[in-house]
């Protein structure tokens, strides 16, 4: 890719999460799809209920746009659309359902699960049809590749339901999902520009609609992303690890996603085992830190920092 098609895909999803901004926002406001924050969350929360949410229609749109202009030049864009845009709709039910139709419960358990292990099934499929190998490349050494054998697949599951889902929870305070995976995303643009795979306008395209995004998301948010954009913003992390082959690398570049959906597992298991004993004041992890008198903003910056680091030491050993 040329700078130019590098920047350009960025500027035109900026573009179009900026432009869309001001007319979603009050659309979502009339239709009064609103936040109902957790009255067991922190008490800071409380003042949120009633942001707009499914805000990751903005996020959608910029990417879904953008990419179309550059899919028939870079069909290997077509699997992350997959993945992000299957995933995306799963979050767009269970919004709509909460928030639209006022089942506070969304869609049960076992109904995210199954929808999410569907689309993680197609995406398995399409990759196999579609002859894109399965072999990892191994962190820090150059030129080493791993093949799991028939563990490849259980892998994939494992990594793009537990990716998912760590975004998922990531999506606590405001610009928190947003920032972190501006980072990630960041970092597979230039993994992919310094390998050469075909994927660039679409890790490039969520760089830019994250960032106009964020016009909105910062704190104090006039916008949350919901399930929409958060599981959407999952499936693309993982995805762009499947179509490098770095999906050993996740836990690096996607620590805090990692952090955060463990400490909800901890959490509940030493709640259970302990009888009633907690090892974080509040989880997910992001949570613990606001008990502790941390900032949001304080919070968001710190877990940006650390994802920023995260992703340049990985670098240094492509």
């Amino acid at each position: 890719m040329t700078g130019s098609s590098i920047v350009a895909p960025i500027l035109i999803s900026f573009g179009l999460s900026a432009v869309l901004g001001p007319f979603i926002i009050p659309l979502l406001r009339r239709m009064k799809v609103a936040q109902t924050v957790r009255e067991d969350g922190p008490n800071t929360h409380l003042k949120k209920t009633g942001t707009p949410t499914m805000g990751g229609i903005l996020i959608l749109l910029g990417v879904t746009i953008t990419s179309m202009l550059y899919v028939k030049d870079y069909p290997q864009i077509r699997p992350v659309l997959l993945l992000t845009l299957g995933f995306g709709m799963i979050g767009f039910l269970d919004d709509y359902i909460k928030v639209v139709l006022r089942r506070s419960m969304g869609l049960r358990a076992w109904q995210k699960m199954l929808l999410q292990i569907l689309v993680t099934g197609l995406f398995a499929w399409y990759l196999k049809e579609s002859g894109v190998s399965l072999l990892m490349r191994v962190p820090f050494v150059k030129g080493i590749y791993v093949d799991l054998g028939w563990m490849r697949l259980p892998l994939l599951f494992a990594a793009v339901l537990g990716t998912v889902n760590g975004t998922n929870f990531t999506d606590g305070l405001d610009g928190l999902a947003a920032s972190v995976t501006v980072m990630v995303a960041t970092f597979f643009t230039v993994a992919a520009v310094g390998l050469g795979a075909g994927i660039a306008p679409v890790t490039c395209a969520v760089t830019g609609a994250l960032l106009g995004f964020l016009l909105f998301n910062v704190h104090p948010a006039s916008i949350f992303m919901g399930d929409t954009g958060s599981l959407a913003l999952g499936g693309f992390v993982a995805a762009c690890a499947y179509l490098l082959q770095m999906p050993l690398f996740l836990p690096i570049v996607g620590f805090i996603y990692l952090a955060e959906v463990l400490s909800v597992i901890i959490q509940v298991v030493y709640f259970k085992l302990s009888g009633g004993r907690r090892i974080f004041k509040m989880a997910p992890l992001h949570h613990h830190f606001e008990l502790c008198g941390w900032k949001e903003t304080k919070i968001v910056a710190v877990f940006s920092i650390v994802t920023a680091i995260l992703c340049l030491f990985v670098l240094l050993g492509l």
